[in-house]
């Protein structure tokens, strides 16, 4: 059987000490410095999201407007463009999701947040992780409007929200997390 390494003298610096708590470097941060980003610049933050995505797939779109009628005749080559385009409408999209789980994970902001210099953080002033932005602040609501009758009145609640003193939507509730100037 092993034995465990000696207790390290009083005089031995503490990194070599195997039996000291961890030490991990803290940002201290005051929610009192942050500053909440306005609800017209967080809409036009949104905008501008929607606008990328809606302005990726209508390129897509005209392209196909453009190639289809001219394979017209070939019923064949017609049912594979069109699958085509599908698949590069869902991989174009796919992409710009991926750039903006990046830009969340590491900023806190998607591309239209990074325009407007807003970014989410957690109540404290910490770091958002990207699991949180996932599972506590998308998706709850997400699913939630997704039922039927009950899901649009559930989105619309929750984009009213921002109109409360503390400007936090019920999917900035849910998932403890606030907007704020970056």
């Amino acid at each position: 059987m092993q034995q465990p390494p000696p207790l390290p003298s009083l005089s031995a610096p503490p990194e070599l000490n195997p039996y000291a708590a961890p030490v991990a470097r803290v940002d201290d941060y005051h929610p009192d410095q942050l500053v909440l980003a306005d609800r017209l610049t967080r809409l036009l933050a949104v905008i501008v999201d929607f606008a990328i995505m809606a302005g990726l797939a209508a390129i897509i779109g005209i392209g196909a407007a453009i190639v289809l009628p001219a394979i017209q005749k070939d019923t064949q080559g017609q049912a594979a463009a069109m699958i085509g385009f599908t698949i590069v409408i869902v991989v174009a999209l796919l992409a710009l999701m991926i750039v903006n789980l990046v830009l969340l994970h590491r900023y806190g902001q998607t591309i239209g947040k990074r325009v407007f210099g807003i970014k989410v953080v957690r109540l404290d002033g910490s770091h958002c992780s990207l699991l949180r932005y996932i599972f506590a602040r998308w998706l709850p609501v997400g699913l939630l409007g997704g039922i039927p009758l009950l899901g649009p009145v559930i989105s619309l609640v929750d984009s009213l929200m921002i109109f409360r003193n503390d400007q936090r939507c019920m999917h900035d509730l849910i998932a403890d997390t606030i907007v704020v100037k970056a």
